[in-house]
């Protein structure tokens, strides 16, 4: 029937997809002007909107349509005795999807719901498969996300999400910016893929005939620049990691790395709760967020613990790396935590740590003190040479943020990189290389440096 519509449309002369609309105003901007109306007023205000028509009500002489813009919805008020018998023929035609410009006059109906009293309109786009059900939606989240157009339309709250997510970049492009960080761009096309445990995604250079990998981190060309004297440096870039998929987990996805010279990690926790309450002020306008039910206040101090202890807090007993190996598995195997046979005392640690104690971190929370065998990149504790000095956020439950003092000494990252090398060898597919290039840049030498990793989605 629609693209019988159209056929119709084109048969009589008239374009259902024509080049351009130009708009006087936004939805969201007759709002703000004329929200303060009262109820049975016509204005003298002359606009001209445009947006998809998401309701369509016939009453005979009137028709009442809302439309949707990107900034809000409005009601459009269609009389036969303004616009003529022959246009409000052609309106009530119009389907639930179609984009339509109209000009008309500001307005409030009876009820006090602000309109616009429709002189002329004109379909900008003729929709030919109908939306999603108005009231339910998509709720199969496959399709949500498989065809994110369609949900987009429907749920105020995905498109919600699109406005808080880009409020927050250009949040944290502003706190940097402040801080003395430039902003940079590195290759996405890698020779080692370095920087994170994760499976990359391989591809061929053709004129060089010669396997590459997509980034899985933005790490170590960033910790370059740092070499090169570049001092402070952040990059907001799309990462990519061969694993599993998820709502909460996807194939691609943004990253904003820093790196900081003369600093630590505890530096870098500060830096990390100033991004996170700015973001939220920017973004919401509040730093109390809701996290599982529970209001929170961003703007308090992040609680810091080790792993190690967190660990002893759900066991009873006291864990550290350098504890027997198979006591570690023993206690490991009675808090039915799976453990595989190449793993060591802090990779052990780790698995009981994201198995007991992970899920429950709801508040902001600094996970700190990483065992050395999970940490390649991170400087060894300057208290104990077992931990790194390294944190993760947790909110929610969910790691967040990533970060470390890191590892400037290039004879110790050679031997890191080699036990990656013998872990990726043994059937680790996560485990990294040996980067020489990388290892090059830190013969030249590196500051103290303190380095940050955060997923943006």
């Amino acid at each position: 029937r629609r693209i019988n519509r159209i056929d119709a449309m084109r048969a009589a002369g008239v374009n259902p997809y024509p080049y351009r609309f130009d708009r006087t105003h936004t939805l969201g901007e007759i709002r703000e002007q004329h929200g303060h109306l009262e109820a049975g007023n016509e204005t003298e205000t002359r606009v001209t909107v445009a947006g998809r028509i998401l309701l369509k009500r016939d009453q005979g002489k009137l028709i009442f349509c809302t439309i949707r813009d990107r900034a809000a919805d409005i009601q459009l008020f269609i009389s036969k005795s303004v616009v003529g018998d022959t246009e409000f023929d052609e309106i009530n035609e119009l389907d639930l999807g179609d984009w339509v410009g109209v000009t008309g006059l500001v307005m409030t109906t009876r009820k006090g719901e602000l309109s616009i009293k429709v002189e002329s309109a004109q379909l900008l786009s003729k929709a030919v498969r109908p939306l999603p059900d108005k009231w339910h939606g998509l709720t199969d989240v496959d399709t949500r996300y498989r065809q994110r157009y369609a949900d987009l339309i429907i749920n105020e709250e995905a498109r919600r999400t699109f406005e808080i997510r880009h409020a927050t970049i250009a949040s944290f492009r502003k706190t940097l910016h402040d801080n003395k960080f430039i902003e940079v761009e590195t290759p996405v096309l890698h020779m080692e893929a370095g920087g994170a445990h994760a499976r990359p995604f391989l591809t061929h250079h053709n004129t060089l005939d010669m396997q590459l990998f997509l980034r899985i981190a933005l790490e170590l060309h960033l910790k370059r620049l740092i070499v090169g004297g570049m001092e402070r440096v952040y990059e907001i870039g799309r990462v990519f990691r061969n694993e599993g998929i998820s709502t909460r987990h996807n194939p691609e996805f943004t990253m904003m790395e820093l790196y900081q010279a003369f600093g630590d990690y505890s530096d870098v926790m500060a830096i990390t709760e100033e991004l996170f309450v700015a973001a939220a002020r920017d973004a919401i306008g509040t730093t109390i967020v809701d996290i599982n039910g529970t209001p929170t206040d961003l703007a308090e101090p992040f609680r810091r613990v080790r792993m190690i202890d967190l660990v002893a807090e759900k066991t009873g007993v006291a864990v550290h790396p350098s504890m027997d190996l198979e006591e570690l598995r023993a206690l490991a195997a009675r808090h039915n935590v799976h453990v595989q046979q190449q793993w060591g005392t802090g990779k052990i640690i780790e698995e009981m740590f994201e198995a007991l104690a992970e899920h429950e971190l709801m508040a902001p929370t600094f996970v700190t003190g990483h065992t050395v065998e999970i940490s390649p990149l991170a400087r060894v504790d300057r208290n104990d040479p077992f931990l790194t000095e390294r944190f993760e956020l947790f909110v929610g439950g969910r790691e967040l943020a990533n970060g470390y003092s890191e590892l400037n000494d290039p004879i110790e990252q050679r031997l890191r990189f080699e036990d990656e090398q013998k872990a990726k060898e043994a059937g680790n597919a996560e485990a990294g290389t040996v980067d020489e290039d990388y290892l090059r840049a830190l013969e030249f030498g590196m500051p103290p440096t303190g380095g940050l990793g955060i997923g943006m989605d």
